[in-house]
């Protein structure tokens, strides 16, 4: 009996060993049978070595809904693809971790250092000196504009803008830029998210909406042509992730996320997931000057 057991334990271990190593690449890693949502994932599980929040996980913080960056919802659960969880599905893998854990969180309190206990956030945040002093933050992956969405039937452009109602986004710097820099002479609307926005400016409670080019973008063909954008205004800025003040993780990560721009990855997401949710070429909006010039 005893010698059977040892069979039957040794042809356990044998079994479980296969099936380890089938699990396995050429690197001893687990194989692309990990799976984050919808994302597909590249290069070299675990060639990264963070300690994240939570054991096996990579803990994000956003601002949902945010179709084309979030896709899904505005739940965490809800989501299972676009750029920017796709990207976080790209750096947990190439980190050795075995999901992506989202949690939703006010856009105010995450640019100003309210939130704890996460690895990054990623919620189309621009790096700005004030938010630098709060937080720390990646090497920018993708430049940003402002742009100017109005109703299909207005007509607005960069000369009559400042006397329109203008709608902003809470704690962006779409609402610094409106309010210090292009000073319109009606009061300016801040709202908590960005659908509440698009759906006054729809109403015709307000009469154009100042905010990222890239989230814009995404209304104009998901609102069946009831909204436009008109115009976008530079910048010189660029969306950073956002990490805790001096996190452990800052130079690791930083590795990971120019890698993902140096090899294209970040590029395919732009295509596959911003590029459906545009509709439209973004070099191709005019671009508007604040004192109104052509």
């Amino acid at each position: 009996m005893m010698r059977a057991a040892a069979a039957i334990v040794s042809l356990a271990a044998s079994v479980a060993l296969i099936v380890a190593t089938s699990a396995c690449d050429e690197n001893g890693s687990k194989s692309s049978k990990v799976h984050y949502g919808d994302c597909d994932v590249s290069g070299h599980r675990g060639e990264f070595h963070l300690s994240p929040m939570t054991a096996g996980a990579l803990t994000v913080k956003t601002t949902l809904p945010a179709p084309g960056w979030w896709n899904g919802g505005d739940t965490p659960a809800s989501i299972k693809s676009g750029y920017e969880y796709c990207m976080a599905a790209n750096i947990a893998y190439r980190s050795g971790l075995d999901r992506v854990k989202v949690e939703n969180a006010p856009f105010p309190e995450v640019v100003s250092g309210k939130t704890e206990d996460f690895d990054l956030a990623l919620a189309q945040i621009t790096i700005t000196p004030e938010r630098s002093k709060v937080a720390d933050f990646s090497p920018p992956y993708l430049s940003s504009t402002l742009g100017v969405l109005i109703r299909d039937d207005e007509k607005i452009d960069e000369s009559n803008i400042r006397d329109v109602r203008i709608g902003v986004a809470e704690g962006t710097t779409g609402e610094e830029f409106v309010k210090n820099r292009l000073k319109p002479t009606k009061p300016v609307t801040a709202f908590p998210n960005d659908p509440d926005m698009v759906t006054a400016l729809e109403k015709g409670q307000i009469d154009a909406v100042v905010h990222d080019t890239t989230i814009l973008l995404a209304y104009p063909q998901k609102r069946e042509g009831r909204v436009r954008i008109v115009g976008q205004y530079r910048t010189d800025q660029g969306y950073g992730a956002l990490y805790p003040k001096g996190s452990s993780n800052k130079k690791e990560l930083d590795r990971v996320i120019k890698q993902l721009i140096d090899d294209g990855t970040l590029a395919k997401l732009s295509a596959v997931y911003l590029g459906s949710a545009f509709g439209q070429d973004p070099a191709k909006i005019p671009y508007f000057t604040v004192d109104g010039g052509s």
